[in-house]
């Protein structure tokens, strides 16, 4: 196994503190939990469930999690640190974050090679930087002369960024296929890596290009200018995710297709209509079927909401940011999935009874209504959150979060009767 200066204990080996969730009954949790998402999913939920949002930041930054001090550059810079990384990471979050999902050791065990955010722009051309204790990010490198980045035409799909992404993803499954590598005594598979098939956004993806304050000016004064380069970046965005899928055997266009694109949150319904609508159905009519889709969206953008619902048929929206979820639910109707939750900040700083009635405001906020609300932090949980604030976010929705479907109305007005 790859030892380094910052691998404390041997890989295989699960650290010796105790976890947080060490007398759970993880077999009785799995049953119910499983029993909770069929029946959420079949459309006659038995109460809200909660799922948490975390990343490698939450985990590399945090003390019990990553004890070794691993830090973001030699994670990204060596597949084999990643490799264990994302093993560690996956077991101490299934036996010290309280949610509903499988907890405990798992059968098989799944991790990816995982890019954060910087995938993309870096893929165009932005150098890639290493932030003091943050994750890695890139520079908006096109913002002097935006068609630079048109210069050499579409990128390879495999080429830059991605070259390093496949060989990571190979070496990963050469451990985990090949050698037949175990951790804890169970095997391990990889998952298909996000940064070749998913998306940020075209609109996102040109902020990070050339700068928000280019991308919203240009939308107002030239925009036959951001037209093409938004073109530009769509085709080659589409053009990745086709040659990515490709490769790892998943079938195009799929159902339920989703992608995020946050930063439409700076503009309004108007401009998003006139400037990235078009490029987010092209995006959608390509790799999704025309069932019903989904988004995620950080900040408040709910007042596209209805537009993206009515326009691209999006049926989940994943919020990243808290919203009103009242007026919200009221705004896109009972058969629209929603998720959401507290303040990230009031998570990691509030009391134990701050995040219960938070909690308890947005369960009676009336975005219950219609059985489609999944809580969850809003958006990603930040490191040093305390686990007693999550834990007291999940009790209070399994106390207090029964929904009110369009039956229980009916039941109500029968008994009144």
């Amino acid at each position: 196994m790859t030892t380094t200066a910052q691998t404390c204990v041997p890989f295989d080996k699960a650290p010796a503190q105790p976890d947080r969730l060490e007398h759970l009954n993880f077999e009785e949790h799995n049953s119910e939990v499983r029993a909770m998402w069929a029946a959420f999913n079949a459309g006659t939920p038995t109460r809200v469930p909660v799922i948490l949002g975390t990343n490698t930041r939450y985990f590399m930054f945090n003390e019990a999690a990553n004890p070794c001090h691993l830090d973001f550059r030699t994670y990204t810079e060596n597949p084999d640190i990643m490799f264990e990384a994302q093993l560690r990471f996956a077991r101490w979050s299934r036996t010290n974050l309280l949610q509903d999902a499988e907890l405990g050791l798992p059968e098989r065990w799944r991790i990816s090679v995982d890019f954060q955010n910087y995938y993309e722009a870096a893929w165009f051309g932005c150098p890639l930087v290493y932030c003091q204790g943050e994750v890695p990010d890139t520079r908006a490198s096109f913002a002097d002369c935006p068609e630079r980045v048109m210069e050499h035409g579409l990128p390879d799909p495999f080429g830059g960024v991605m070259a390093r992404g496949l060989d990571y993803y190979n070496r990963f499954q050469i451990r985990a296929e090949k050698r037949g590598e175990t951790y804890l005594n169970r095997p391990i598979d990889i998952n298909p890596p996000g940064f070749g098939l998913g998306s940020d956004g075209p609109m996102t993806v040109a902020c990070n290009l050339f700068g928000a304050q280019f991308v919203c000016t240009a939308m107002a004064t030239e925009p036959e200018r951001l037209h093409k380069l938004l073109e530009f970046i769509t085709e080659a965005t589409i053009s990745r995710m086709l040659a990515w899928r490709r490769l790892v055997g998943i079938p195009f266009p799929q159902p339920g297709f989703g992608i995020a694109d946050d930063s439409i949150a700076l503009i309004s319904t108007r401009m998003y209509r006139a400037h990235i609508l078009p490029y987010h159905r092209q995006i959608y009519s390509t790799l999704g079927t025309g069932a019903p889709g989904s988004i995620h969206l950080c900040g408040d953008a709910t007042r596209h909401f209805t537009t993206l619902r009515d326009e691209l048929n999006i049926r989940s929206f994943d919020t990243g940011f808290p919203v009103d979820f009242g007026a919200l639910r009221k705004q896109v109707g009972t058969d629209v999935r929603i998720q959401g939750g507290p303040h990230i900040e009031l998570l990691r700083s509030g009391s134990v009874e701050d995040v219960k009635q938070e909690t308890l405001r947005i369960l009676n906020s009336g975005v219950l209504e219609g059985g489609k609300f999944v809580m969850r932090e809003g958006n990603n949980l930040a490191p040093h959150t305390p686990p007693e604030n999550t834990e007291a976010m999940v009790q209070t929705c399994r106390e207090y979060g029964r929904f009110v479907t369009n039956l229980d109305c009916a039941n109500e007005t029968n008994a009144n009767q």
